[in-house]
């Protein structure tokens, strides 16, 4: 796995880059060591290695205040020195769509990949198309990354997908959650609703209780229902202004191997382990 380097810095291109902060090093280090050790581990159990990346974005980005131009998500699984047998992207917006099809196709057209214009939320039947199906002769094991910048991840999107084997990856953001919840608190706002695909959230939850505490609570709930196990860290990832909680990364894996792989790499990929509520 250290073999693996996922920062992995790029030229200029032309295309759409867009800039992000340089904390995301942190995120893309944390995904590149699990998809690294995770078809390395794997590509001997199963017969076929799927990802699925739910917010694709361009393939490409820029870390803000500088030149520096590296592999966003997509570009990453695909350089691993173990390919994935097939990649399912999404991307809604439809010029960061068009940029990464150009560079997919340039520099990857020799790889098994299928791309997909839209909100994963609404095509989530065509992207759970595309997953092979098992049989008794062939396994099917997969990777979702989930990389949103609110909480606009539906969970019966998850729920769909976890009628495979499914390993999950998930962007959960602790800043939307803290500036927003007043708005997620009237009875107008569907967000939370449908984050957690629950419509009496507001219920369970106390105004004096931590927000950001409470929706992983009740997502792991979720998860559980559905025979996952309760992530054993939470990474949380802090902007380098005022330290500020962005996002935590929730894992979550059916598997005790998938438990321990992902224990396993982040002690290469971060150093600002908290779960941080």
């Amino acid at each position: 796995m250290k073999n693996f380097e996922p920062i992995i810095e790029v030229v200029d291109d032309g295309l759409i880059i867009p800039e992000v902060g340089s904390w995301s090093e942190i995120k893309l280090k944390l995904f590149g060591y699990y998809c690294d050790i995770f078809t390395t581990s794997m590509r001997n159990n199963w017969d076929y290695l799927i990802y699925i990346d739910l917010f694709s974005g361009t393939g490409y980005c820029k870390i803000r205040g500088s030149n520096k131009i590296i592999m966003g998500s997509p570009l990453i699984a695909l350089a691993i020195p173990i390919k994935f047998d097939k990649y399912i992207f999404c991307e809604k917006e439809s010029k960061n769509f068009d940029s990464l099809s150009k560079r997919l196709k340039s520099n990857y057209h020799d790889n098994n990949y299928e791309i997909i214009n839209g909100h994963c939320n609404s095509k989530i039947n065509d992207i759970f198309s595309l997953i092979p199906k098992p049989s008794k002769t062939s396994t099917v094991l997969t990777f979702c990354f989930a990389d949103p910048f609110s909480l606009n991840l539906h969970f019966k999107t998850i729920r769909k997908l976890s009628e495979k084997y499914v390993d999950f990856l998930i962007h959960i953001s602790d800043m939307d959650a803290k500036l927003n919840r007043h708005n997620y608190l009237k009875d107008k706002s569907k967000k939370i609703e449908l984050f957690l695909e629950q419509q009496s959230w507001r219920d369970s939850y106390k105004n004096n209780e931590n927000f950001l505490l409470f929706l992983y609570e009740e997502y792991t709930k979720n998860m559980k229902a559905l025979n996952y196990h309760e992530p054993p860290n939470m990474p949380q990832i802090r902007s380098d202004q005022k330290n500020l909680g962005l996002y935590h990364l929730a894992f979550y894996s059916r598997s005790e191997r998938g438990i321990e792989l992902w224990k396993k790499i982040q002690k290469y990929s971060i150093s600002q382990q908290s779960l941080g509520f």
